[in-house]
């Protein structure tokens, strides 16, 4: 455990426990309101994310911000991490090793921040944070308790910009988070 946020944050920015650490133009540590409720984890940075050092700031990015806008949320509202902080070559999936070399990471930026609700974008994360296999089409949108958390698996804004079939499944997603945000008096 460290100490703060800023301890974890150059603990990040100098890692080289695996391959990522490799080929990455920038970590990406993560951002956003360091006291949200709502913490979204994706599976790791894409090409423009590398580029900039920012989570989510690509097309999947553009569509998670107007899907928070949709429910009265604003991306300054929420704390957005990934799995792996470093680009995995291609985009491919995180492998099982790169993400145990960064498990610690998010689970430190989960005690800092302290969100009520996790919303995991798409099938890596889900598995990663409930630590288990996870069939999308049969868990997402559910918001289970795990501990003192919430945890929802939703489509990964990627997947619904190649997949448009799911875009009305993650829009009903985003309706059960604000419910729930609204249950938990938070909304």
């Amino acid at each position: 455990m460290y100490n703060n946020i800023k301890a974890l944050y150059e603990a990040v920015m100098n890692c080289r426990k695996c391959r990522l650490s490799q080929t990455r133009r920038h970590v990406v540590f993560g951002e956003g309101n360091l006291h949200a409720d709502v913490m979204f984890v994706g599976e790791g940075p894409g090409a423009r994310e590398d580029e900039q050092g920012r989570p989510f700031v690509g097309p999947a990015g553009q569509l998670l911000c107007r899907m928070l806008d949709e429910i009265g949320l604003r991306r300054g509202d929420v704390y957005i991490a990934n799995v792996v902080k470093c680009r995995p070559p291609g985009n491919r999936d995180p492998q099982d090793d790169e993400r145990a070399a960064c498990i610690g990471y998010l689970r430190n930026q989960v005690a800092f921040i302290k969100p009520k609700v996790i919303v995991c974008l798409g099938r890596i994360a889900a598995g990663v944070i409930l630590g288990r296999d996870v069939r999308m089409m049969k868990e997402h949108g559910v918001c289970v308790r795990v501990k003192n958390f919430y945890i929802m698996p939703t489509f990964h804004p990627a997947a619904l910009l190649h997949n448009p079939d799911y875009a009305e499944h993650a829009k009903n997603d985003f309706q059960v988070l604000k419910e729930t945000l609204h249950e938990l008096n938070l909304s």
